[in-house]
């Protein structure tokens, strides 16, 4: 078994993109949803690459691709990760958009409280 086929440590993702094109008939948002990339050292700390598209709307959709903040400590040895970013160009636009991604290990598998 290599590398490649365990996964230790990633999170979900799900949000909106903002709205663009807002002075035309076209005014629109996006959604996506996923899962990070594995975690990578950096700094004392971790992040996490995330590579998604957006879902499609009228005649296009999004790329993201984005690396997440440093890990956010929110308790009980939990942590989340946070973005601030734009989407690839595409149908003549961007979207910026905000990603917090959820808590690792959302169910507490190896917790013994």
């Amino acid at each position: 078994m290599n590398n490649y086929d365990k996964q230790r440590h990633v999170h979900e993702f799900v949000g909106s993109v903002r709205l663009a094109e807002l002075n035309s008939d076209d005014v629109h948002n996006h959604r996506f949803a996923g899962v990070t990339g594995q975690a990578i050292p950096c700094k004392g700390s971790h992040i996490h690459r995330i590579t998604t598209r957006t879902d499609f709307f009228n005649d296009h959709f999004h790329i993201i691709d984005v690396f997440t903040g440093p890990a956010i400590q929110v308790g009980k040895g939990r942590h989340v990760h946070f973005v601030y970013a734009v989407t690839r160009e595409s149908d003549g636009h961007r979207h910026a958009f905000i990603i917090a991604t959820l808590i690792e290990n959302p169910i507490g598998e190896n917790d013994h409280c």
